[in-house]
């Protein structure tokens, strides 16, 4: 409690959150914030995001609707707001080294109305819900767009391990040229990106590396990822749509 810094270095590169004091560090399902924001702006190609309803905010977030859903996503909303992303890369080159930094926040305004009745709709566009997103973010999920399925997020919402996961292997299956060959352990390995210290011993994280596999092909029977025969890489494939299985059973 009172942590306000998260700090994951992989290699040569440094990731921290920053936290606001006065509501804290993103933690759990908070994630789940920028990537269906990110999604939204995608399928609406607008970087001003409306809700009507606390009721639609929910269902778009795949939460159950009541107050104290609602509070919950809201308090979600504000230590996103109020933390910022940090990244450090550091590198040597033939004749100096070289550092770069960048700084950002996921939003730039939150106008959210606490109302007591979650199916209320506004009474117009001033007591609309409205999220903008920062420059920065929106410019890069235009850019970049990744075809992430809302509806394996909403399944895998109560499993952040196994969320960050999916969300990774969207990204890197995405993106792949060919066949790649990731490694598990290392400077430069996956469990420097997904691991923690509980999972730091390799037998372990292998197993748990397993298991979160085994529920992500549940909901998306068709990842292209492999554990290698030796255990010491992720193997994976391109891949360029995730066509989810509906209805799964959550892992």
């Amino acid at each position: 409690m009172g942590q306000l810094l998260y700090e994951r270095r992989n290699g040569h590169f440094t990731l921290q959150v920053t936290g606001h004091p006065d509501f804290g560090l993103p933690f759990g399902q908070d994630r789940l914030v920028p990537i269906f924001l990110a999604t939204l702006a995608v399928r609406q190609q607008s970087q001003v995001i409306r809700f009507r309803s606390a009721a639609e905010m929910l269902d778009s977030f795949g939460m159950a609707k009541g107050g104290k859903e609602y509070r919950r996503l809201v308090a979600a909303f504000e230590r996103i707001f109020g933390a910022t992303i940090f990244f450090g890369t550091e590198s040597m080159k033939a004749c100096a080294r070289v550092v770069h930094r960048s700084r950002f926040s996921f939003m730039r305004e939150a106008r959210i109305w606490y109302n007591r009745d979650p199916d209320r709709q506004a009474l117009g566009e001033q007591f609309e819900n409205v999220i903008v997103l920062s420059d920065e973010f929106y410019s890069e999920m235009t850019a970049h767009p990744i075809p992430a399925d809302m509806e394996a997020v909403k399944v895998l919402a109560a499993a952040p391990a196994v969320l960050d996961l999916f969300m990774w292997l969207t990204y890197r299956c995405f993106t792949a040229k060919g066949t790649e060959s990731i490694p598990i352990f290392g400077e430069f390995g996956l469990v420097t990106q997904l691991g923690s210290v509980e999972y730091s011993r390799p037998r372990r994280f292998r197993a748990e590396l397993e298991r979160w596999l085994a529920a992500i092909r549940v909901i998306w029977p068709e990842c292209p990822a492999r554990i290698s025969p030796r255990g010491l890489h992720l193997e994976i494939a391109p891949c360029s749509s995730i066509r989810a299985v509906p209805n799964p059973t959550a892992p």
